[in-house]
């Protein structure tokens, strides 16, 4: 039940989404004898789709998760390496054939360059699909991905039944069967790490954050308003979700922090 009751509340939780409902439900009452109340609903989503598209707030709060765990500092070679999905589309890549890689790409490319860089480390690669219903999972187009980059066949292991970071900690860790002592890189983008690392933690799969794919250059975006409103609504929509997803995990016991850092 958490899977699809966290999709369903997640739509929810989004800022744009949010508004797009109090804007509709203003509509809705403009000819009603709640006419006023309407117009409240109308004119404060306006307002609060404009201040969170141009301020930078969203960047705010996606800098906070970004800063939270560094990369490793100690660099020697690793046991292993898990790459989390969600750089890869599916559905575009059936249709057209290839992988096609989106907006998190990094997690891919940058697996490709421990690979190489580690030719020792096993390399795992966790994602399904995380649509409610189910779908086609990430897994075997991230195979190609990583095979085209120049990545050995032999060295990759997938995992493709994980809907959500809560089952890839689960099941990555079913398939690494790390033993003590060994040291597992977790890949994903920086803002994703903090849940990530939690999960993890709950699952008791012990791994050291290496986050890639950065949305922001630091401390210096939360001054910089955005130009495009599309831009801030998107952003601050990333960053949320991360957050309410924080605060789920922990309150259902599956997060070993509320806000993991590297030390705890």
């Amino acid at each position: 039940m958490f899977f699809p009751a966290s999709k369903i509340l997640g739509f929810f939780a989004l800022p744009s989404n949010l508004l797009l409902v109090f804007a509709l439900a203003g509509i809705i009452l403009l000819p009603s004898r709640f006419s006023r109340c309407g117009r409240r609903l109308m004119v404060g989503s306006i307002l609060a789709a404009l201040f969170v598209g141009y301020s930078p707030v969203g960047n705010l709060l996606l800098v906070i998760l970004e800063q939270r765990f560094p990369p490793p500092a100690d660099i020697s070679p690793p046991h292993g390496i898990v790459v989390l999905g969600g750089a890869v589309g599916p559905e575009v890549s059936a249709a057209r054939g290839e992988a096609a890689l989106n907006e998190a790409a990094e997690r891919i490319t940058a697996a490709a360059v421990l690979a190489r860089r580690y030719p020792e480390a096993r390399l795992l690669y966790s994602g399904g699909s995380g649509r409610l219903g189910g779908g086609l999972d990430e897994a075997q187009f991230a195979l190609q991905a990583l095979v085209a980059l120049g990545v050995e066949r032999s060295r990759i292991l997938l995992e493709d039944r994980s809907r959500n970071t809560i089952e890839n900690a689960i099941f990555a860790k079913q398939i690494a069967a790390p033993k003590p002592g060994e040291r597992w890189w977790l890949v994903t983008s920086a803002y994703h790490m903090p849940r990530s690392i939690g999960a993890f933690r709950a699952a008791g799969f012990e791994v050291e954050a290496y986050p890639v794919d950065f949305r922001t250059r630091g401390w210096s975006d939360v001054w910089v308003p955005f130009s495009v409103l599309s831009e801030g609504l998107a952003r601050t929509d990333t960053a949320v979700r991360e957050w309410v997803g924080l605060v789920a995990y922990w309150l259902s016991g599956r997060s070993s922090a509320l806000f993991p850092s590297p030390t705890r």
